[in-house]
């Protein structure tokens, strides 16, 4: 009898311990998400490491440098940079011969692939010496974060450049040119590539 007083009291106590706390649950506090940009580091970053753009540049790119001696980390940086533009210049370039070729129905895959080295050697000249630091940024992890961009006039370089080089390579194949001409490709051209 004792042991069933002793069960009923215990089992009322908490049974009066899980209705007094009986409110509403506190809601978990929601986790706030930090959607900037950041470095490998975490370091918070200027939102141009992340996007590699910059208002009025169709071309730039991010370069990364690091090095005790502050002119070999911003070389570094510039270096990288460079070469980063260059490659995203040579992917563009050849997204837009591609798809001009295709609109205009000029070209197998051998005729695309030959306008397309020819292409983007020509502009690789132009895209160097038209390229500048316009943004850099010091991280606390010691590298040096750049980034490097075409200027308008270096773009409708580049492009007019293309265009010259599209051209030249449709007259070293008569039959080519001879489409070309007569499919009015050259307001399709300078779509892709305006230089003006």
């Amino acid at each position: 009898m004792i042991k069933s007083i002793t069960s009923m009291a215990l089992a009322g106590l908490v049974a009066a311990t899980i209705t007094g706390c009986g409110g509403a649950a506190p809601a978990p506090e929601e986790e706030t998400v930090d959607d900037r940009c950041r470095t490998k580091g975490g370091q918070l970053a200027p939102e141009w490491v992340c996007t590699q753009f910059i208002e009025g540049a169709e071309y730039a790119a991010v370069g990364i440098g690091n090095s005790k001696m502050e002119s070999m980390r911003r070389k570094k940086a510039e270096a990288n940079g460079r070469q980063n533009l260059a490659h995203q210049i040579e992917t563009k370039v050849k997204s837009k011969v591609e798809d001009f070729m295709r609109s205009t129905g000029n070209g197998d895959s051998e005729t695309i692939d030959a306008v397309t080295t020819s292409v983007t050697k020509q502009t690789a000249k132009v895209t160097l010496t038209g390229s500048r630091i316009v943004k850099q940024w010091s991280a606390k992890d010691g590298n040096l974060y750049v980034l490097v961009a075409v200027s308008p006039e270096s773009e409708k370089a580049i492009n007019k450049q293309a265009q010259e080089t599209v051209k030249t390579s449709f007259k070293n194949d008569e039959a080519l040119w001879q489409q070309f001409q007569a499919k009015n490709a050259l307001d399709e051209l300078e779509k892709e590539f305006p230089a003006e």
